[in-house]
């Protein structure tokens, strides 16, 4: 397998942990030898930080790679993938880092594994900068699995910042391919809900605060559908630890999904974070796209995998959409094109559609 060795640039675009995913999933399913240099060069603690290891060294077990360098604080690692394979593998963060990050960096691989995995992610649930384990669930699952692929994923535990100690098991079976998408056909939004919950000793009135400023701030622009925002009380024995946050789903007439989600923190009033997640919700309704602006960048490597040309519209394409770009081009050679949309309905809004000639990976063991 050891042919030329890729060289990338930690630092450059988006410039953080997603570079480190996004490659060390390529080179695992390529079989591409890879060095990342500049690691979170520009970032405040430059370099691996607890959450990027634990990505690290599970996609090392994933296709028993040889991984150099890999310490906290390192800014270069050299990666060398062998064979990738299923079974049960475990990651856990040993902080509140995200578990979803986690398993966007690893269900690309499995599903070129030889044989069904199981991965025990272990950190934060619903922590901050990451998307909450109920987006995955959400939005993330339904439209992803539009690839051809079903996948498991059971929340043994809820974690949240700054504790973790939550814990999802994600199921799934390798495919032989990935089939190209088309998300482009926005449809009417048919519903809008939600969950809102506390956990831990915040009180209950705070989910159901959350949940009301969230229906209002939407009552204001969307007045013909209910907003059905259920408040929750995690129950002790799957909540590690406190936390509060919301999340707020619409769901349109062609299926697609788009979210809004905000998490409490301290001193910041229940009010305050339903409205964050309301607005969040209802940008991205504005621009016109089928996917919201958190679910491009997760869908790139899949377009790049699949076998044919898929296409998606979305809202501005974001950093880490590039990004993961940037990346699919330079390892995989899938051929990305970013164009405005040209529809009529699209004239005053800020959509555009990114196609994908994918490169057909095939899986040798199914």
């Amino acid at each position: 397998m050891a042919g030329q060795r890729v060289e990338v640039d930690g630092g450059i675009m988006e410039g953080g942990g997603q570079i480190l995913r996004v490659s060390t999933a390529l080179s695992c399913l390529l079989g591409l030898s890879l060095r990342v240099q500049k690691i979170r060069a520009g970032r405040s603690t430059p370099g691996l930080r607890p959450q990027h290891l634990s990505g690290l060294e599970m996609i090392r077990d994933l296709c028993d790679a040889q991984l150099e360098g890999a310490e906290i604080g390192s800014t270069e690692i050299t990666f060398t993938p062998e064979k990738i394979k299923g079974g049960t593998h475990t990651a856990d963060t040993k902080t509140a880092g995200s578990v979803c990050l986690l398993m966007q960096v690893s269900m690309p691989c499995v599903l070129f594994a030889a044989s069904p995995s199981e991965l025990r992610l272990k950190g934060g649930t619903n922590a901050e900068m990451a998307p909450q384990i109920d987006y995955t669930l959400m939005v993330f699952k339904p439209i992803v699995e539009k690839f051809g692929f079903k996948f498991n994923c059971d929340i043994k535990m809820r974690g949240y910042y700054p504790k973790g100690g939550g814990e999802v098991i994600i199921r799934m079976s390798p495919v032989k391919q990935l089939n190209p998408i088309n998300l482009t056909d926005r449809g009417s939004v048919t519903k809008i809900y939600g969950r809102s919950f506390v956990a831990g000793v915040l009180p209950f009135k705070v989910a159901k605060d959350m949940a009301a400023a969230a229906v209002r701030c939407i009552r204001k622009e969307i007045r013909d559908l209910y907003v059905n925002i259920q408040p929750v009380q995690e129950s002790k024995d799957q909540a590690f630890g406190n936390g509060n946050g919301i999340i707020i789903i619409a769901e349109t007439s062609t299926g697609c999904l788009f979210a809004g989600s905000s998490l409490g923190k301290r001193g910041v009033n229940a009010d305050k974070v339903g409205i964050e997640a309301a607005e969040m919700l209802l940008a991205n309704l504005r621009h016109g796209g089928a996917v919201d602006e958190y679910l491009q960048d997760q869908l790139i490597i899949f377009m790049a995998l699949a076998d044919g040309v898929s296409r998606i519209k979305t809202g501005p394409v974001t950093l880490h959409t590039q990004t993961a770009i940037h990346f699919a081009e330079q390892l995989a050679k899938a051929k990305f094109t970013v164009k405005k949309s040209e529809d009529e309905e699209d004239a005053s809004k800020d959509a555009y559609i990114i196609e994908c000639q994918g490169v057909g990976m095939t899986n040798p063991n199914v």
